[in-house]
Parts: C-alpha cells; structure tokens; sequence
C-alpha cells in the first residue's frame, strides 16, 4: 500500500467516525423533554401567592396557540387574578360552590374554576409563562393539583392531566402541581409572597428571571452533553488511527 494510499484510508476511517459522532450530536440536540408546570412548585398554606404556569413548545413544526387551566374542584380559592400577558386574551370562568367560604368576613358562594389563554402564539423552541395570584390557599391538604390542555396550531391538544403515580414514576403527560408547605418552610422560596399590590411587580421580575436562568442551565446543559459526545468520539479516532499504525509497523 502506498503513502497515499494509507493517508485516503485513514481519511475515510476518520469520516466515517466522525459522522458516527455528528449522528449522536443530532440526537442530543432534538427538543428536550418539557412539562407544562407551575412556577415556583411551593407556596404556603393559608397564605396568598403569585404563581405562573410554564408552557414550553414541544414541537418543532407547530405553534401553541391555546392554554386551558382547570383549578382543583375539591380546593376552591376564593381569589384568582390572572396577570395580562402581551398577545394574549384571557377568559375567566366561575362555578358556584356547592358550600360557601368565608373570606375576610365575607360569604363567597362562587370561585374561578378555568382560566383560558388563547389568540396568542408560543413558537417552537420557545416557552411562555402565564402569571396568577392566587388565594387563600387551603389548609387541609399538601398540593393543589391543576389539569392544563395545550392547544396548538395544527389542531392537536396535549392533555397535561395525569396524576402522579404511586411508585414515583412520572406520568407521560403529569399534571402541574403546587405543593403545598407549613408557614414559614417557604420563607425563602422564590415567588412565594402575599398577594397585594406589589405582588404584580414582583411576578414580572420574577418571570423574566425564569426565561434567562431557565434558559441558561438548560443551554449549558445540552452543550456539556455534546461536547462529551464529540471528545469522546475524537478518542475512538484516534485509537483507531493508533492501532492501524502500529498493525502497518
């Protein structure tokens, strides 16, 4: 065999390894796995707090054009105040209750029962947030428990309703979820705070705040993952390489 022989052999040897290597790549850098959750998972009992649902695009061809929230019909919350989101209409629905609760001294015989997000557009490889402020939140149970459809544009809905299974595993399509902590566990939970006037400002903050780090710790994530992928194959290339030179020696 020939010098120039041997170097276009060990040229297609490398090609070959390193279109094994890009395969791989392609394959970390397909849509990550991602749920439609609530934003921060705590708050306390008894207290107000001012929460967002995440909703990430899951696809790369559609767009999400709709979000439906079904609240939990066993804890009613007295107060649910939807934040405006830019694009979006929102629509707020109540039911009456089948036993009234008292608030600040007064008789509440209804509660908001779905908030509906819809003429507005969640591009794929992006997520949106949808802010509430919500309370009093109860006392008699450790979570509250919310079924969310997403809607997109090629007419498929995506039902975010499954419950938590018992050994731990998660569901395909889990539920969004708020846990529910003592006073003062939470104390230093972001987005844990009363509902008043500054709450609104405060879920705004905290809202672009999720989009950076959120952003951020996923990218870096994924680029640690890929650059393994290719060092690792670089390695095999190498060894490959080595073994036939001291095979042709």
């Amino acid at each position: 065999m020939t010098v120039k022989t041997a170097k276009a052999a060990r040229t297609r040897r490398l090609s070959a390894v390193a279109g094994l290597a890009a395969g791989a790549v392609l394959l970390l850098a397909g849509p990550a796995s991602a749920h439609v959750s609530v934003q921060p998972g705590t708050a306390e009992k008894g207290g107000y707090s001012t929460i967002a649902l995440k909703v990430p695009n899951e696809k790369d061809n559609a767009s999400t054009v709709k979000l439906e929230l079904n609240l939990d019909p066993k804890h009613p919350l007295a107060s649910v105040m939807p934040q405006p989101v830019p694009g979006w209409d929102i629509k707020v629905e109540k039911s009456k209750l089948d036993k009234p609760m008292q608030m600040h001294g007064k008789e509440i015989t209804e509660a908001v029962t779905k908030v509906t997000w819809s003429g507005g557009k969640i591009e794929p490889g992006q997520f949106q947030q949808f802010p509430l402020s919500v309370g009093q939140l109860p006392t008699d149970t450790d979570e509250l428990v919310f079924k969310a459809l997403q809607t997109y544009s090629d007419d498929d809905v995506v039902r975010w309703i499954d419950p938590s299974k018992p050994n731990g595993e998660e569901p395909e399509h889990p539920a969004p979820t708020l846990k529910l902590v003592a006073k003062g566990a939470s104390a230093g939970a972001k987005g844990a705070q009363k509902a008043d006037d500054k709450s609104d400002k405060g879920v705004q903050a905290e809202a672009s705040a999720e989009k950076e780090d959120g952003g951020s710790s996923d990218t870096t994530a994924r680029v640690l993952g890929i650059v393994g992928i290719v060092v690792g194959a670089a390695g095999v290339a190498f060894g490959v390489l080595a073994g036939r030179r001291r095979s042709a020696a």
